[in-house]
């Protein structure tokens, strides 16, 4: 009978004249046909939302891949006229209703009409329904990472927070609803795969400050990334790292050699520990984009050239940098450098001295009190504004410990991703 009686709705292609639809108190008079039955478990919102228009309670949003999706017999701008044969004119009586019921619900429905130019009058089709099945079915779905937190309960814009999708910084999010300007259906899928929504208006003025708080990602198969980039305070340990891992796997791993307008010194060779190059000449490649960073010390200038990187790469090396944060708008999402980020975060301050006494290869300006607290003020800095671009963040507590976490992160990375 139920899809007897959707069959009957979705053939009719004459509008209906509805001006006397209201009978004596205004309540609706259905006829013989609009009844609408199906089975749903007592605790459940029906993956809808509702709105009150001149009276009426209209359906103003379903739920993408929530119960009355999948059976597809409700539609945007419906209107909900009895539950169980009695009258709901208001979110909260629809509420009332649908709490007494045990498991079967009966609905009464004035079915929404949109005209579609060329089938004529198209049942229970509004546009934002007919883009949330597009959306659906499309194989090439939209994903994004979240770089911030969102909890509904907190959110006094949502006017049901039931329905709100909470998510933490870093969570990929399925975006199946994009319909409505204001408001996102959404699903996690880096977790528990609940198909809820966020609101995005809120973002939209902070997205103009150029702050990124999401962005559009895909899933990939299993690939080794091309480099891995250490970032981190003065001191933290980033360059005992790199040469680790270097020393550990020199056939998986190799590094750059910085570029220098620096005169060569007695004894030293030009590609020996460094590549020694006019100052004229290091400056018009700079000019010319062609250091991923460089920087000037004692009236010379110091620099690693992107070409010094694509070089480790055509030998089937992994390219391990310890750069400069600010190097990382360049790297970022690089389908030429793939890179990995990692994010080597200041312990406390008895940590960082002993990363410091035990390890030759740390900066030489590190060594007073005021010097480690520095380097923990900038760490907390470097995260605050760069952490978007992260793929791991690891405090440093132990070199050896962070070692093994580089190293199974990769295994991780080329095999399960």
């Amino acid at each position: 009978a139920l899809l007897e009686t959707h069959d009957a709705v979705t053939e009719t292609l004459q509008v209906p004249d509805y001006s006397s639809t209201l009978g004596p108190f205004g309540k609706p008079v259905f006829g013989n046909f609009d009844l609408s039955s199906w089975e749903m478990p007592a605790d459940i919102s029906a993956g809808l939302t509702v709105k009150t228009e001149d009276g009426q309670l209209v359906i103003a949003r379903i739920l993408a891949g929530g119960a009355v999706d999948r059976q597809g017999l409700l539609h945007v701008g419906d209107i909900i006229g009895e539950v169980n044969g009695i009258v709901v004119r208001s979110a909260e009586q629809l509420q009332v209703e649908i709490a007494r019921c045990r498991e079967h619900i009966q609905l009464k429905i004035l079915p929404s009409f949109q005209e579609n130019g060329s089938n004529g009058a198209q049942v229970g089709q509004s546009p934002s329904t007919i883009l949330a099945s597009e959306t659906l079915n499309n194989v090439s779905v939209c994903c994004v990472r979240a770089h911030f937190d969102y909890d509904p309960k907190e959110d006094k814009l949502l006017p049901c927070p039931e329905i709100g999708l909470a998510f933490k910084k870093g969570d990929i999010l399925q975006v199946v609803n994009q319909s409505d300007p204001n408001w996102w259906q959404a699903k996690k899928i880096s977790k528990k795969k609940k198909k809820l929504m966020y609101q995005i208006k809120s973002s939209v003025d902070l997205d103009k400050a150029e702050l990124l708080l999401y962005e559009e990602v895909t899933r990939m198969p299993p690939f080794r990334r091309k480099t891995l980039v250490l970032v981190g305070s003065e001191g933290i340990g980033r360059r005992t790292l790199k040469n680790r891992l270097i020393n550990s796997d020199p056939d998986r791993f190799g590094t750059t050699m910085p570029h220098t307008s620096r005169p060569m010194r007695e004894l030293e060779e030009d590609g020996m520990g460094y590549w020694f190059v006019s100052r004229e000449e290091m400056e018009h490649d700079v000019r010319d984009h062609q250091f991923l960073e460089f920087g000037e010390h004692n009236n010379h200038l110091y620099g690693t050239k992107l070409d010094s990187i694509r070089a480790v790469i055509r030998q089937g090396k992994m390219c391990v940098l310890d750069c400069s944060p600010n190097a990382l708008k360049t790297l970022h999402n690089s389908p030429e450098f793939m890179p990995y980020v990692i994010f080597l975060a200041a312990p406390g301050m008895d940590q960082l001295k002993s990363i410091y006494e035990n390890s030759r290869y740390s900066s030489r300006n590190l060594g007073t009190e005021e010097d480690f607290k520095n380097a923990l003020e900038e760490s907390a800095r470097i995260q605050r504004i760069y952490e978007k671009y992260f793929d791991q963040i690891i405090v440093n507590e132990d070199p050896d410990q962070t070692f093994r976490k580089v190293v199974e992160a990769l295994e991780i990375l080329s095999n399960q991703h």
